[in-house]
């Protein structure tokens, strides 16, 4: 999403056991203005077809693939192609409350961060 307001950033090695719940709890916000940029880091496991899977599903899912680089050039990489006015990182086994992006943006606003 070229538009998006909020950059979810979410760097992935090896996490297709955890994955989806994450990916998930993206689907259930209650702010639909993001985009999820997906950097699989040369996962060896599923990872990347699970990636496929909810970029095929909504189109505010990004996968972008590299060699295994670490964590850190994956988040780099993401925000590098982040196209959104706010940048968050999600990890790859984590997940977010369905309204913590509608909570949190207000807050941004308001106090000017």
């Amino acid at each position: 999403m070229a538009n998006a307001l909020i950059s979810i950033i979410i760097p992935v090695y090896n996490a297709e056991k955890y994955l989806r719940r994450g990916l998930d709890s993206l689907l259930a916000q209650t702010c639909g203005d993001w985009e999820a940029v997906c950097i699989d880091d040369g996962s060896t496991d599923g990872s990347a077809a699970v990636l496929e899977e909810y970029a095929a599903r909504d189109a505010r899912f990004r996968v972008l693939r590299q060699g295994n680089s670490g964590v850190s050039a994956a988040r780099n990489r993401g925000i590098r192609e982040a196209h959104g006015e706010w940048v968050t990182f999600l990890d790859a086994d984590d997940w977010l409350s369905e309204d913590i992006l509608e909570v949190l943006l207000p807050h941004t606003r308001r106090e000017s961060v």
